[in-house]
């Protein structure tokens, strides 16, 4: 069995178009129902704040791995000068069950999450081709920081300007890489919220805090999941989710929707319809577009398949007997 940590990672690098074909392709294996995972359970104690939660799955095709992830997610680690999550993937062979790999690092679900919202912005930048984008990004922790990188790396000279938030504030020093010029820190949440063409929430918030229309045919990336309010439905009907039965519990937005404003299943459309059916073309091109994903086990799955390939090529990690 390999094992993997995060400096292994590193090591190979982060190569953001190929993360996103291992999602695109673990999509194609939902549309052909070549996959298996059950609804992930959360484990909470005492701080109900807290929770570790297993994210199992089957994925077939060329990935053909099973595999579990095992994430603690402590939002007051911050305060404390720790990494809010920590995570374990450990994958087996799908015809065997024999372990194959071992990945001790939250970094990998942190690609992953930057991957799958690179698969959102992949089919809206067919759908809708972008010149001088406004992108704006909520949060400057690993999930902002490394969503930053991904719309640098898959967007390029399509970026026009990169606003970032932060209620902690935004250490300059911290913003890096070639759209250095192009990113500024915004005062606000709205200001950087009311040209965006791209938004992307990557926060710990307690409570919904979006109440604004956003521009029109722009795209929404909910990615920390309780960031809208309900009166985001007043602006917008283009709502899509990784799976519904995932997103509509745990008072994310969606189940909020649902409850307060009847949101069901049949209004909204998933990532399989995005990528195998064209579904964001069959929105009006001024209509703005939520995206919100709960995350999947099968994407989890499909990136520990692309780490743990570009490992053995590499000669890269542990094995353990």
């Amino acid at each position: 069995m390999l094992y993997l940590n995060e400096k292994d990672l590193l090591k190979i690098g982060l190569h953001w178009n190929e993360t996103v074909d291992a999602i695109e392709s673990a999509v194609h294996c939902l549309e052909k129902k070549d996959f298996s995972q059950p609804i992930k359970p959360y484990l909470r104690y005492r701080d109900l704040t807290n929770r570790i939660i297993a994210l199992i799955a089957f994925v077939g095709g060329k990935i053909n791995l099973a595999g579990i992830k095992w994430i603690a997610s402590f939002p007051g680690n911050i305060d404390r000068g720790l990494p809010r999550a920590h995570s374990v993937v450990i994958l087996n062979e799908a015809d065997t069950g024999v372990p194959v790999a071992t990945i001790n690092t939250a970094l990998l679900s942190i690609v992953r999450t930057a991957s799958v919202s690179g698969l959102m912005i992949r089919y809206f930048l067919k759908t809708r081709p972008q010149k001088n984008a406004k992108v704006a990004i909520m949060g400057w922790g690993p999930i902002g920081r490394h969503h930053y990188q991904m719309v640098v790396d898959l967007m390029k000279d399509q970026i026009g300007q990169i606003a970032l938030f932060d209620l902690r504030g935004i250490d300059p020093a911290t913003i890096t890489g070639p759209a250095k010029d192009r990113t500024v820190v915004a005062k606000s949440w709205q200001e950087a919220y009311a040209d965006a063409d791209i938004f992307i929430t990557c926060t710990v918030s307690k409570a919904p805090y979006v109440d604004a229309k956003p521009k029109a045919g722009s795209l929404q990336l909910n990615c920390s999941l309780r960031d809208y309010k309900t009166s985001i439905l007043d602006h917008t009907k283009a709502i899509i989710v990784d799976d519904w039965e995932e997103v509509c519990r745990e008072k994310t937005d969606i189940e909020m929707m649902h409850l307060d404003r009847g949101l069901q299943e049949k209004d909204t459309k998933s990532i399989v319809d995005v990528v195998c059916h064209d579904a964001m073309a069959s929105y009006p091109k001024d209509e703005p577009i939520l995206f919100n994903p709960m995350g999947m086990a099968v994407f989890d799955v499909a990136t520990g398949r692309y780490y743990l390939d570009k490992a053995k090529s590499l000669g890269i990690g542990l094995e353990l007997e």
